[in-house]
């Protein structure tokens, strides 16, 4: 997956943020890479972390020991690593976490398990990502209506 979300495009060109392909592929690898080490690598480590695939278990360990050289190299210390969810809520399609359910609510949408089903799993995940309460959440709304749940 290369391609971004529309409600990523005031960043992408910049790769200022980290977009969500590349936190799927953080969340799949277990690593916590925070915003200020992403802001120490080089347009061209960005680009290829964008890049790099990470969905397979073979592909995901090459995505983590790239990374963490690229973190050690600019840091002197690897990031931090989190444990792997085994059954990630993005790619079961029968169930809509709570927390999307609750942001949607919030913003008068009511999601339904079939609009849940059509999503592709970057979709979920980026729900899922935007519906935290710790997450800024202002591309929430916007990714509900590039999804066309709106």
């Amino acid at each position: 997956m290369t391609s971004f979300f529309q409600f990523e495009s005031d960043f992408v060109d910049s790769l200022r943020c980290i977009p969500m392909q590349v936190r799927m592929k953080l969340d799949t690898c277990g690593v916590k890479l925070k915003l200020t080490h992403w802001h120490q690598f080089t347009q061209q480590e960005r680009q290829a972390l964008v890049e790099m695939p990470g969905t397979t278990p073979a592909e995901s360990d090459a995505y983590r020991q790239y990374l963490q050289e690229l973190v050690v190299n600019h840091t002197g210390q690897p990031a931090s690593e989190l444990p792997i969810e085994p059954n990630p809520a993005w790619i079961d399609s029968t169930q809509i976490p709570a927390s999307v359910q609750e942001k949607a609510g919030e913003v008068g949408v009511s999601l339904t398990v079939q609009q849940w089903a059509a999503l592709t799993p970057a979709q979920r995940f980026a729900l899922i990502k935007l519906s935290r309460p710790s997450h800024e959440n202002k591309n929430f709304l916007p990714a509900l209506n590039e999804f066309e749940l709106i």
